[in-house]
């Protein structure tokens, strides 16, 4: 069995029963797995060298689309939310990426910068539709049919999100090794060479960056019931540089490290805000820092995760 399986399956053991025995942190591991699908989708495309910073894009799809689902009373399940995020996302996606796969590096970067900041300002303008700056709130829907208290709602979407990322993770995954995975790796080594074979660089990143933002939008989707409220922020510059910071500090060349950097940056974020509220963004970036001083790689390439990994 591949390393990063072991790896995978154990960091997943030991988060499902860390809420059992410390129930406080159900909604910041919640929240940070969630963080990390969108992370994932950043990982997808780094496979082909390229970056995006417009991924917010499809964070705030996703958010969005649960919030106007809920606010029109379609009773709609928490289960049934989270994918129809993740497809509103894609199809966007795959309109989207017609343009936006044509170009490559700094240009990719920044046209999927410039679509999110114009759907940014849209949300902020649309008052009427989207409530503006306000945002709007998400009233907590049923969880597989059931309607649940705030308690052992946020304890089941806990495991809801965890059942969701092993699955994700292991589509990814499987996506990478496949042919069709493998040609991000020429996208982004060899293109022209990869023509000559008969591949389309623009529709193997196409499918990719499709991918990229379904993950995207189905962490937007749990992040809006977990919360309960959505914002034009989701959309913003900030969020996006967030994913692709937290995809270099958990490392960029593997599906763990997604989920790895998310839950680090995730628990320093809440436990600096907690006890020094003034200074918490310098504790946060000091710690930053010093991780990425010993881990230049990302966390996934310590040496004694490394170890742990070939043994």
């Amino acid at each position: 069995m591949r390393p990063e399986i072991l790896l995978g399956g154990a960091a997943a053991f030991v988060l499902a029963i860390v809420p059992a025995l410390v129930p406080w942190t159900a909604v910041m591991l919640t929240i940070a797995l969630a963080i990390g699908l969108s992370v994932l989708g950043i990982v997808v495309l780094l496979r082909a060298g390229q970056v995006s910073f417009g991924h917010g894009l499809y964070y705030a799809t996703g958010a969005y689309t649960v919030a106007f689902l809920v606010s029109a009373r379609l009773s709609l399940d928490a289960l049934i939310l989270i994918p129809l995020g993740g497809l509103v996302a894609t199809l966007i996606a795959l309109a989207f990426g017609v343009f936006a796969v044509r170009y490559r590096d700094i240009f990719f970067a920044m046209i999927n910068l410039a679509i999110s900041m114009v759907a940014f300002a849209l949300l902020e303008k649309l008052y009427h539709i989207t409530g503006g700056g306000d945002g709007m709130n998400v009233a907590r829907p049923t969880l597989g049919g059931v309607r649940l208290g705030r308690a052992a709602f946020e304890g089941w979407m806990f495991y809801t999100t965890l059942a969701t990322v092993a699955i994700a993770s292991f589509l990814v995954g499987r996506y990478l090794d496949s042919p069709l995975g493998r040609a991000l790796e020429a996208v982004k080594s060899n293109e022209t060479r990869l023509e000559y074979l008969g591949v389309s660089g623009n529709r193997v990143l196409h499918v990719g960056y499709a991918i990229s933002a379904a993950l995207a939008g189905i962490s937007g989707a749990i992040i809006a019931i977990v919360n309960g409220h959505v914002a034009p922020e989701f959309a913003y510059w900030v969020r996006s540089g967030e994913f692709v910071f937290i995809a270099i500090l958990g490392g960029a060349g593997n599906v763990v490290g997604a989920f790895a950097g998310s839950i680090v940056f995730e628990v320093i974020r809440n436990h600096a805000a907690a006890f020094a509220a003034d200074y918490w963004q310098t504790i946060l970036g000091l710690s930053l820092i010093v991780i990425i001083m010993f881990a230049p790689d990302g966390l996934t390439q310590l040496r004694f995760i490394r170890r742990k990994a070939q043994s």
